[in-house]
């Protein structure tokens, strides 16, 4: 221990301003940073503050229309509204708790009620602009990271009223930030389903639903409903279900418009409020049969809603509003009501999900006995061998603030897991290590997670078993060579992810992880490169003749370079569903018995990839 005395007195004393707060601390205001590679990553989060504010003036009635622009990382986002109040435009960009909405009356189901959202985007960006058009006069201000760059004098225009805000994140806070277009599709899509008339353009694209929360199913879901979607509303609810022909439960579940990811309240209480209605009506069977394979939406609209952090991701609510009735009985007490009268009237329906129900059952009770003995199985291969390298923080521990970094890396041999082993970060990062190829189960039934060892101690690995709320870890990452064997292993995992817990690649957290093609050196300085152009670029950089290593495996990778790829720099590819083809499409072609098809997509696609490769080899080997 030191002997060197700590000083401490008034010069250790210091006091933040708003922006050296948000900038300093900016988990606080817009939950984790990121690159763009997940969907709650920061640059969204920025969007969506700005976005808020629009819907907050069409909720209220004013401006039907946002438009939305992104071009080349600067994001603008104009609505047709009120306008801020030309004198306090500044203010309301600048100074922090401040805004219009505390006023519940103004603002009685507001998205967001602390004035904190536009300040922390203007502080994180790195140029920043406002406009507000009021009544024939522009009020401008422009901003860079917070600091006021210049306040422009009022002036006349012939533009609508409304409100124009322009950023950049600031590269030094979102380094190397890259916005994925279906990630902003899916949140303007959903802005759209809970405010039936709004339309929002981006980039030229419209985006308008006519049927709220029955449009989002219809859009979303993979493959036909087993029967009609059930849609119902009421005061300060909307809900809307049907079940599909996946395992587990789906849901999307919203709060004043705001997309609660990570459910909360009013998500719980729906879950279990449906599968009661329809057990009393019934008189008989299990909230789990019931549920299997259900895909649902829930909004509601709560006066001053309580969530868990900034980001608004997950309710936490325990009344519709306060000191009225709880989240609970509110929507138990609405579903007794309409989705009771609806199983009255509609015989058919209930024909069908009474034969989906026994369906479930049966299918659970075939697997009972199963299931024990592979949870024996899976206990012991955890005490007996190596295939799991736990981290020291869990996602079930609601104690540690890490827990959303929490990552395992699927690995395919020793080698590689063994790298990743010595370079991780022990309290977030786990390992899981393959034995060989998993299985193609494409086609076929749980039954097979739990008699395929590989795929039971994956299950048990991630804890998913029963419900995806159970996942131990946030990010699961696929980490495979870059070679035809590791693509096929990658295949394999996301076939398996895809036909039996389809909900963890829909709700974001499956990853491939990118690993550098090319390592590029001189006496002075290393490259690594993730492309080919990134490849060229180094070259013309670095000089004359500098030293090129093509890495082709995982395993080519020492433990001391896994630590640039795997820490604060790591690349991650998020593993995205489009809307355009099903999951059951997607699997058939890939994965099913059709080989000419495959072949001659895979011939096709092969070319360009060796006339590249072969370019490569050239200028090594002349190298």
């Amino acid at each position: 221990m030191s002997n060197d005395k700590v000083i401490y007195n008034e010069d250790n004393i210091r006091s933040l301003d708003w922006k050296e707060h948000i900038r300093m601390r900016p988990g606080m205001y817009i939950g984790k940073l990121g690159d763009g590679a997940a969907a709650d990553d920061g640059i969204y989060i920025l969007v969506k503050e700005i976005v808020d504010n629009c819907i907050d003036e069409f909720v209220m009635g004013h401006g039907k229309k946002v438009v939305v622009k992104l071009k080349e990382g600067t994001m603008s986002v104009r609505d047709f509204g009120r306008g801020i109040p030309l004198g306090k435009v500044i203010d309301a960009v600048s100074k922090m708790n401040t805004g219009g909405k505390y006023d519940s009356k103004a603002f009685k189901k507001s998205v967001g009620l602390n004035g904190v959202g536009t300040k922390a985007v203007n502080a994180l960006s790195g140029y920043f602009k406002v406009e507000a058009i009021r009544e024939g006069q522009l009020k401008r201000a422009e901003f860079k990271q917070g600091e006021l760059l210049k306040d422009h004098s009022v002036e006349d225009t012939t533009e609508d009223n409304g409100t124009f805000v322009q950023f950049i994140p600031d590269n030094g806070v979102f380094r190397n930030f890259q916005y994925k277009i279906p990630y902003l599709e899916k949140m303007f899509m959903n802005y759209c389903y809970l405010n039936r008339g709004l339309s929002i353009h981006f980039n030229g694209k419209r985006y308008y639903s006519k049927n709220g929360l029955k449009d989002l199913l219809e859009d979303n879901m993979d493959g036909d409903p087993l029967y009609p979607i059930i849609h119902l509303e009421g005061e300060d609810i909307e809900v809307a279900f049907t079940h599909g022909k996946s395992y587990g439960e789906e849901y999307s579940s919203f709060v004043n418009g705001q997309h609660t990811t990570q459910g909360g309240t009013h998500q719980s209480a729906f879950r279990e409020a449906v599968a009661k209605v329809i057990k009393d009506f019934f008189g008989k069977y299990e909230p789990v049969d019931i549920r299997q394979s259900i895909v649902a939406a829930v909004s509601v609209k709560v006066i001053e809603p309580v969530f868990e952090s900034q980001t608004k991701t997950k309710l936490g609510s325990l009344e519709i509003e306060p000191g009225g009735k709880s989240m609970r009985a509110f929507i138990n007490d609405f579903l007794k009501q309409k989705l009771d009268n609806f199983l009255h009237k509609n015989s058919e329906v209930v024909d069908l999900i009474e034969k989906k129900i026994k369906q479930s059952e049966k299918e659970r009770k075939e697997l009972s006995g199963i299931r024990k003995l592979a949870r024996d199985r899976a206990k012991k291969a955890n005490l007996h061998n190596k295939k799991l390298r736990d981290c020291k923080v869990h996602y079930n521990d609601q104690k540690s603030d890490r827990r959303e970094e929490t990552t395992i890396f699927i690995t395919e041999g020793d080698s590689a897991s063994g790298s990743i082993t010595k370079s991780r970060d022990v309290e977030t990062q786990a390992v899981f290590s393959l034995r060989g190829k998993p299985l193609n189960s494409y086609g076929l039934t749980k039954k097979v997670v739990y008699e395929n060892e590989e795929f039971n101690l994956i299950q048990a690995a991630l804890n998913i078993e029963d419900e995806i709320e159970n996942l131990r870890y946030n990010n699961v990452v696929i980490a495979t060579d870059a070679d035809v064997d590791g693509m096929h292993i990658r295949m394999l995992l996301m076939t398996f992810f895809l036909q039996f817990f389809p909900d963890l690649v829909k709700k974001g957290h499956v990853y491939i992880l990118q690993t550098p093609l090319f390592r590029v050196r001189n006496k002075k300085e290393t490259r690594y490169c993730y492309s080919e152009e990134e490849r060229i670029a180094a070259l013309n950089e670095l000089g004359k003749n500098p030293e090129i290593t093509r890495f082709k495996g995982l395993g080519e990778i020492s433990p001391d370079e896994f630590q640039y790829f795997i820490g604060e720099d790591i690349r991650l590819e998020p593993v995205l569903i489009g809307n355009d083809q099903s999951i059951e499409d997607v699997l058939k072609f890939y994965m099913g018995k059709n080989t000419p098809d495959r072949q001659q997509f895979i011939i096709n696609n092969l070319r360009v990839e060796m006339d590249v490769e072969q370019e490569i080899t050239k200028e090594l080997k002349a190298g």
